[in-house]
């Protein structure tokens, strides 16, 4: 499951389904893991736009899912060094040399 882009909540509905799947897991187990009701997490997995984001987290937290963040990527342009030690060399160092 590494590497998922999550854009919306039934991107992450799908993400907990297939982690519960995999786990073995019923909704309804899942659910008591998580403290909800059965429906609260098939909503969830539907992709209902309106869940609580503290269950929502409790809900990967039962699913041993990390939550990680990660910026966009720039998909054109030269990469900028984010190292301001790297940014006063590059500035000092003549073009060409």
């Amino acid at each position: 499951m590494s590497g998922n882009i999550l854009r919306t909540p039934a991107d992450i509905g799908a993400l907990i389904k297939d982690r519960r799947n995999a786990l073995g897991l019923d909704q309804a187990a899942l659910a008591a893991r998580v403290g909800v009701s059965r429906l609260w997490i098939n909503q969830v997995e539907r992709g209902k736009p309106g869940a609580s984001l503290g269950l929502v987290l409790r809900t990967l937290l039962a699913l041993d899912i990390e939550l990680t963040a990660d910026g966009r990527r720039q998909e054109s342009g030269p990469a900028v060094p984010s190292d301001i030690d790297a940014i006063i060399e590059a500035a000092r160092t003549p073009r060409g040399a």
